[in-house]
């Protein structure tokens, strides 16, 4: 997985608390997505320094998070404790987890990184207990189809294809590459692995984020950055 936050991850984690993107945009049209998840078993997977954890947990779920990057996880544990259940695990790689172990998978903005989704999904779809979701966001892909137009590459909607981008965060610099699949392709991914599709969003920012950053919000209400799925396995 093409996901090196490790030099990054103390910028990454203190820009993700306030961003527009996350604090206003994503993460709390996942947790409406998410709705009552009081005594659940939920995997954060893609946790990175925890905040959809924390926001699970303070809901009453039972949460427990991986990420490829164990420096994103040395910053989650000094948030969310000791008792935290966190260890290091690459989605591309078979999880470390027996089968029906969750009620639920959270799989935040962590989709995108990977090339090939069926053998994690079907490693995903392995953990979720009958009757269980998979709650997901991803890039919006004609987002970035848009993006690298403008940006003079010759990407096609219609295909797979990966593009990198350099990130600068707390004084360090990554460069994180991404796979950016049209709708049509994730959607055969999720039946071909077994779920149902229930629920497709395109969100919106809350409210709060008008104030506080007008001109992102105004963009991210008519131009939606990312996609959301609820699966049900």
């Amino acid at each position: 997985m093409s996901y090196d936050y490790d030099g990054i991850a103390e910028g990454y984690a203190a820009s993700n608390e306030t961003s527009i993107y996350n604090a206003y945009y994503e993460r709390p049209a996942m947790l409406e997505l998410a709705g009552d998840v009081a005594g659940r078993q939920i995997l954060d997977a893609g946790c990175g320094a925890g905040p959809l954890f924390a926001a699970l947990r303070d809901r009453g779920a039972a949460v427990t998070g991986i990420d490829a990057s164990a420096g994103m996880l040395e910053v989650a544990r000094r948030r969310l404790g000791d008792a935290a259940h966190l260890r290091v695990a690459d989605l591309a790689d078979p999880l470390p987890f027996p089968d029906n172990a969750f009620d639920d998978v959270m799989a935040s903005l962590v989709l995108h990184y990977l090339r090939d989704w069926e053998p994690t999904l079907a490693e995903l779809r392995r953990v979720i207990r009958p009757g269980g979701r998979l709650i997901l966001s991803v890039d919006h892909p004609f987002a970035i189809f848009t993006l690298q137009r403008r940006d003079g590459n010759k990407v096609n909607y219609m295909e797979t294809y990966s593009w990198s981008e350099e990130w600068t965060m707390g004084g360090q610099t990554a460069e994180l590459t991404f796979w950016t699949r049209p709708v049509h392709a994730m959607t055969d991914a999720f039946t071909a692995a077994g779920f149902g599709i229930e629920v497709i969003k395109e969100p919106v920012p809350v409210a709060a984020a008008e104030e506080l950053y007008p001109e992102d919000f105004r963009s991210l209400t008519n131009n939606p950055c990312f996609v959301l799925f609820l699966l049900r396995g």
